[in-house]
């Protein structure tokens, strides 16, 4: 997936000013709650409940987190949890953050690593869950990255994603085409290409639940 790792590995001033943004947005929820109301028509309530999960691993847990934009999924950990943490970004930006993020909470046990989510450097079955947060809509292909991801997964390991998906509503579809268009999306799918991608690469969908326009997909290998 080259076109991927041009688009994020080789950042320009306006990629920078999107991860800045992206970065900020996500972090306060003071900020993500209202926009996600008004462009997606969604409760990121949802989003912010998915990280809050990751405090009830148990430790030793292997988690990969992908990509792992400014770190924010690290807040969801007790201070006291002992994990396997692989926080993972093709972005440098986005890994200088969570690096930074890491370092304020105390995390010393989190590991870095510059990954293209289509062709992952970990082994088959390496992970007892992986996390995909906001990141499938960007992708140009994420049928190939959903099949990685369940590649990383071990027997009866767990995969989490929210994505953007279009069909939610005239109005959201048309900021999808806008952000597509500016090159920060990729072609995006529907919910019901979203499940078919999942189930593709072998995973069985346990719950796919839409809010406006962002999904939230839990599966299993």
């Amino acid at each position: 997936m080259s076109s991927q790792r041009t688009r994020w590995g080789q950042q320009t001033l306006f990629d920078r000013a999107n991860v800045a943004a992206y970065s900020f947005g996500v972090e306060n929820a003071w900020i993500a709650r209202p926009f996600g109301r008004l462009v997606w028509g969604t409760d990121v309530t949802v989003f912010y409940d998915a990280i809050s999960a990751l405090g009830d691993l148990p430790d030793d847990t292997a988690v990969l987190d992908i990509p792992c934009g400014s770190g924010v999924a690290l807040r969801g950990l007790r201070s006291t949890q002992r994990l396997r943490y692989v926080a993972a970004d093709i972005s440098p930006d986005m890994l200088t953050r969570t690096r930074r993020r890491a370092a304020e909470l105390g995390r010393t046990d989190v590991e870095l690593a510059t990954a293209d989510i289509a062709a992952l450097p970990f082994g088959d079955g390496e992970f007892d869950v992986v996390v995909s947060f906001n990141g499938l809509h960007c992708l140009p292909d994420p049928a190939t990255a959903i099949a990685e991801l369940a590649r990383c997964l071990k027997p009866g390991g767990r995969l989490v994603a929210l994505s953007v998906v279009r069909g939610a509503g005239w109005r959201h579809d048309l900021a999808i085409e806008a952000l597509r268009r500016s090159g920060v999306f990729g072609p995006g799918g529907t919910t019901a290409e979203l499940r078919g991608w999942f189930t593709d690469a072998g995973l069985s969908v346990e719950s796919l639940q839409r809010s406006g326009a962002l999904a939230h997909v839990t599966a299993r290998r």
